[in-house]
């Protein structure tokens, strides 16, 4: 069934895997009940578009803090949940925001839900796209001295007041023959990926799978939180004591989770923001990162588009001010940010978790895209920047090599 504004789909297929963020009891038992899409140019306010159609499916949605009571509506008692993936572009049109340039994906929408229900019987085959996987050579969309020169860009920026700082990411596409599946499940199963995931079209035009490790928002037992991620070491005892005295990074992260308390205190009827833990040091697939946990109390009456509104696009992978940043994002970054950078997750009767999209790889048909970046302030060394964010990538690339390669 199409509406004039998003449109909704009954297909019964499911995709390759665990969607992000299920609960473990769910694995294996989900089956689509009910697709939701939105593309960038479509009409309509798409958070609002979103809440109409979660809430019409029996999720909580309209009034997020009173969620911890599991209840189900009558006649959605079969329904655990649903998968949701909104781009940073709806971000950008959620707050009114300069939007980035065109996606390298377009195939997939900017934003997607699926509503699920559980059956006995194991999950349908997962979608194909040939046999064997082999993958081609990457090519980036600018070279490193074009990346360097954006960062340069950027503390010129910052050196007029323009902005404090802003998140600079780069794209890169790779073509490909086969069935992706397994690659797909690999970077779902990287180390530290809290959000490990894949969430697929059921026509099997395109697929994600990420491998993040920051929590953009949750929601759970009447709070809020959220959880950024700023600042990236080696994950060698050498690398923990150099992010741990940095001041650069620290200064870094500082700005993000004051940018995120003030996301977070702009929904209505919210308790008290606090910093529960700031800067602690995690590993993830070879590197340190520091995360904070910044959190407040949730009154009933907040709904799910107040809250994309509030975080969208996630603060660590703007920059601060987050409307000045995105200012500089567009103008920089010259390939769309498509499916990193957004929201990814689960809303289920009791509880929301949505990550942040780094980490995240899509595969189109064609070729498979990947994104990776870094935090840009005064003190960026440029050869520093472009070197944190082929790191970062890594992991990512070697967990989709081909078949005979992956484990080597």
């Amino acid at each position: 069934m199409v509406h004039a504004q998003g449109s909704v789909d009954h297909s019964p297929a499911p995709p390759p895997g665990a969607p992000p963020a299920a609960p473990t009891a769910c694995h294996a038992r989900h089956h689509a009940l009910r697709v939701f899409r939105w593309h960038r140019g479509d009409s309509g306010d798409p958070a609002e578009l979103l809440t109409g159609f979660l809430a019409a499916n029996g999720l909580a949605v309209r009034n997020l803090g009173r969620s911890a009571d599991k209840s189900r509506p009558d006649g959605h008692s079969d329904i655990c949940g649903a998968s949701l993936y909104v781009s940073a572009d709806a971000g950008c049109v959620m707050i009114n925001a300069t939007p980035g340039g065109p996606t390298p994906v377009p195939v997939v929408p900017d934003v997607y839900a699926v509503v699920w229900v559980h059956a006995d019987r194991g999950a349908p085959g997962s979608p194909q796209h040939g046999t064997g996987w082999q993958l081609g050579p990457w090519r980036a969309s600018w070279t490193p001295d074009e990346h360097a020169g954006a960062i340069d860009q950027v503390r010129a920026a910052i050196g007029r007041g323009d902005v404090y700082q802003v998140n600079v990411v780069g794209h890169a596409a790779a073509p490909y023959v086969g069935n992706p599946t397994a690659a797909l499940r690999r970077v779902a199963a990287l180390p530290g990926a809290r959000y490990g995931g894949v969430l697929a079209d059921p026509e099997g035009r395109w697929a994600l799978a990420t491998a993040s490790p920051e929590t953009l928002v949750e929601v759970r037992d009447g709070r809020v939180l959220t959880r950024p991620i700023k600042g990236t070491r080696p994950a060698t005892e050498a690398g923990r004591r150099e992010l741990l005295a940095s001041a650069k990074e620290r200064a870094e992260h500082v700005m993000i989770v004051d940018l995120e308390r003030n996301d977070l205190a702009r929904l209505p009827g919210t308790g008290p923001v606090r910093v529960d833990e700031l800067f602690a040091v995690r590993q993830w697939c070879g590197l340190w990162q520091a995360e904070s946990v910044v959190s407040a109390a949730l009154d009933g009456d907040v709904g799910l588009a107040d809250l994309l509104r509030a975080v969208c696009p996630g603060g660590s992978v703007t920059g601060a001010p987050k409307l000045a940043a995105l200012d500089q994002i567009a103008a920089l970054e010259p390939v769309g940010r498509g499916v990193s950078m957004g929201a990814l997750g689960w809303i289920g009767h009791d509880h929301l978790d949505l990550g942040l999209s780094i980490r995240t790889v899509a595969v189109d048909g064609e070729r498979v895209h990947a994104w990776a970046g870094g935090g840009i302030t005064a003190d960026s060394d440029p050869q520093a920047e472009v070197a944190e964010a082929a790191a970062k990538a890594g992991p990512l690339r070697a967990a989709l090599r081909d078949a005979d390669t992956a484990g080597a």
